[in-house]
């Protein structure tokens, strides 16, 4: 019976814990560059995009489908930011469970 209580109180302090790790990742900006920095998105750690800024000299440029490449590229990239981010803080706070393969929360 003491084993059960333990691990139930284990499982409350680790879903408190990842509710603070998921409002940290919501709270964290993170940024991704394409084209040498000529755009920028900026993305919150759980996937949320909250700005993109472009060189005014690829509007001028007139070249729609460089521009279209390059956006696409840095939302991307930083999508792929914020998911190694997210799991990276996830698998803080799995650490020391034996949790089975494939078993990730």
């Amino acid at each position: 019976m003491a084993n059960f209580m333990k691990m139930m109180k284990q499982a409350a302090d680790m879903q408190k814990n990842m509710a603070k790790a998921q409002e940290a990742l919501a709270a964290l900006e993170l940024e991704h560059s394409a084209g040498g920095g000529a755009v920028r998105v900026t993305i919150t750690g759980d996937g949320n995009i909250t700005a993109i800024r472009l060189d005014p000299a690829l509007v001028q440029g007139g070249d729609v489908e460089m521009l279209e490449d390059l956006l696409l590229t840095a939302v991307r990239g930083a999508q792929d930011q914020a998911r190694e981010t997210a799991a990276t803080e996830m698998k803080k706070l799995t650490a020391g469970l034996n949790l089975p393969p494939g078993f990730g929360l």
